[in-house]
C-alpha cells in the first residue's frame, strides 16, 4: 500500500487532554474484535506497519495512530513529544474511542510507550507486543541526539531526506524490503519545511531517564508479553530483548533472524506468524 492510500484511510480527531492544547491526531481504526494499538517510534509514523496492518484488522479492531509531531498528526511547534507525552495522548485517544483496554504493540519509542502504560496503567493493556524497542540507557542514538539540535533547522529537506534514506538503510537486513514505495512513504511527513522542524523537536523530546526508570518496575508487569525482536539490530541489540523477558514476569522472546531494527517492515511474515497467535489466545468472544 502507497503512503497516499494509507494516509486517505486515516481519520482525524481534535483531542483535548492530549497536551496542554488541542491537538489533531492521525489514526487508522479497521476491523473488528479485540482491539489492538499499535504504535510507532521515531523517525517513523502509524506507515511503518501498512505490511501487517490489514492482516490484523482480520481478526482485530486495530487502532495505529500517529504520535504527536509525527506523521499526519500535529506538527505544530506547541508541545512535548516525549514518552510521556505520547503515553498521554495514547490514553486520551483511547478515552476517545470509548476503549477502557486494548493489547498494545511497540516498536521503538511506542515500546517504551507501552511499557510505561503497561507498569502505571495495567487495567487499560490486555496483552503486550514489543518489537525492537527502547529501553534501559542504550537510547537514544548519537544520529538522533544530533537531530534534536536546534541548529539542523539550518539542514535543508534535501540533507534531511539523505539522513533518513540512510537510516532506513541501515536498520533493514533484506535488501528487496528496501523499496521505494516504503522510502518514500515512511519519510513524507518529514520531509516540508514544516516536517523537518517537527523531526528535530521530536528528538529532542528523547529523554533516557524515561526508560531507565522504569527498568526498576519491569516486574510489576501483570500482562502477558511477547518479544519479537530482529537480531540484527544496530541500535536496540539483542541483548535488551533477552534482559527485558527475563525482567517482565512470563515474558517470551522471539529471535527473528535475517531481521533488522524496522522489523514490520523487514519480516512482516515472520512478525504476523508470531503476533498473531498470541494476540488470539484466550479470546472466544468479540470485545
Amino acid at each position: 500500500m502507497n503512503y497516499q492510500t494509507f494516509a486517505a484511510r486515516q481519520k482525524q480527531v481534535e483531542l483535548c487532554k492530549a497536551a496542554p492544547i488541542p491537538v489533531q491526531i492521525a489514526y487508522t481504526d479497521i476491523g473488528h474484535g479485540p482491539p489492538v494499538i499499535l504504535m510507532h517510534g521515531i523517525p517513523t509514523w502509524s506507515y511503518l506497519y501498512h505490511d501487517v496492518i490489514d492482516a490484523l484488522a482480520s481478526q482485530h479492531r486495530v487502532i495505529a495512530p500517529d504520535f504527536l509531531g509525527h506523521g499526519m498528526s500535529d506538527q505544530r511547534d506547541l508541545f512535548d513529544r516525549s514518552l510521556v507525552a505520547q503515553k498521554a495522548m495514547v490514553l486520551a485517544l483511547m478515552d476517545h474511542l470509548d476503549l477502557a483496554s486494548a493489547s498494545l504493540i511497540g516498536h521503538d519509542t511506542g515500546g517504551g510507550v507501552a511499557l510505561m502504560m503497561a507498569i502505571a496503567n495495567p487495567d487499560r493493556v490486555n496483552k503486550l507486543v514489543l518489537s525492537n524497542i527502547v529501553a534501559y540507557d542504550s537510547w537514544p542514538i548519537d544520529d538522533m541526539i544530533q537531530v534534536g539540535h536546534p541548529g539542523w533547522k539550518h539542514k535543508s529537506v534535501a540533507e534531511i531526506r539523505d539522513f533518513l534514506v540512510g537510516g532506513f538503510k541501515d536498520g533493514l537486513s533484506r535488501s528487496e524490503r528496501l523499496t521505494t514505495e516504503f522510502l518514500e512513504g515512511i519519510i513524507a511527513p518529514y520531509i516540508t519545511e514544516a516536517g523537518k522542524i517537527s523531526l528535530i523537536r521530536n528528538a529532542s523530546g528523547l529523554n533516557t531517564s524515561h526508560t531507565t526508570m522504569l527498568a526498576p518496575r519491569h516486574k510489576e508487569i501483570s500482562a502477558e508479553t511477547l518479544l519479537v525482536w530482529g537480531v540484527n539490530d544496530p541500535w536496540q541489540p539483542i541483548s535488551d530483548g533477552a534482559r527485558l523477558a527475563s525482567d517482565i514476569p512470563g515474558a517470551r522472546l522471539v529471535r527473528v533472524e535475517n531481521a533488522s531494527h524496522w522489523i514490520p517492515q523487514d519480516a512482516p511474515d515472520e512478525w504476523l506468524s508470531h503476533v498473531l497467535p498470541f494476540l488470539s489466545a484466550g479470546h472466544t468472544s468479540m470485545e
